[in-house]
């Protein structure tokens, strides 16, 4: 059972990331991306992220535990959410002009992120565009089984450069001094 299929991981994570959303991102993600775009968020946990989306954007949310899925759709059973896992991306062969994540791909070993983002290229319509966030750094940690990967720009942009054109690519603080990176791509 993964950290994040059994009700007190899920709760761990809802307090560890208690006061943290991507409002910012998305603020960012605004310039690159009309108002009224479809938006499929992957990773969405509790659902901080797929709220503030949700302003803009005709959003489908989507995790790979159903605990979150469950916990969210309670309070707003009207919300588009899939089970999906962030490597296979199986949505029913449904397209999206946008597909979001916020510190989520860094739980993908290096190799099965290039899988999820040569598939997200799949589920992207013809001017689609990608917006992630990762964690800084070159090490690799476990937490009670979660992967934490983490990444420098050059190694995101050399891992991208043949699917995707780099819209923006640049590093941000979000609890220490540019710790993190968030990557705007543009189906080629």
């Amino acid at each position: 059972m993964g950290f994040y299929d059994n009700i007190n991981g899920v709760n761990q994570y809802i307090q560890m990331a208690k006061g943290y959303d991507g409002g910012k991102l998305i603020e960012i993600l605004r310039r690159y991306l009309p108002d009224k775009s479809t938006v499929l968020e992957i990773g969405m946990g509790p659902g901080v992220d797929l709220d503030i989306l949700q302003k803009y954007y005709t959003v489908t949310g989507s995790d790979n535990s159903s605990l979150f899925l469950e916990r969210y759709k309670k309070n707003k059973d009207h919300v588009d959410l899939m089970l999906l896992d962030a490597i296979t991306l199986q949505t029913d062969n449904r397209k999206f002009d946008c597909v979001y994540s916020n510190k989520v791909l860094h739980h993908l070993t290096r190799d099965n992120l290039k899988k999820s983002l040569s598939r997200q290229k799949e589920v992207l319509n013809s001017d689609g565009i990608l917006f992630h966030s990762f964690w800084k750094g070159s090490k690799t940690e476990n937490f009670e089984g979660l992967l934490f990967q983490y990444y420098e720009t050059k190694e995101l942009e050399n891992m991208v450069k043949e699917d995707y054109e780099v819209l923006e690519l640049k590093t941000y603080t979000e609890m220490e001094k540019d710790d993190s990176i968030h990557i705007v791509l543009k189906k080629k």
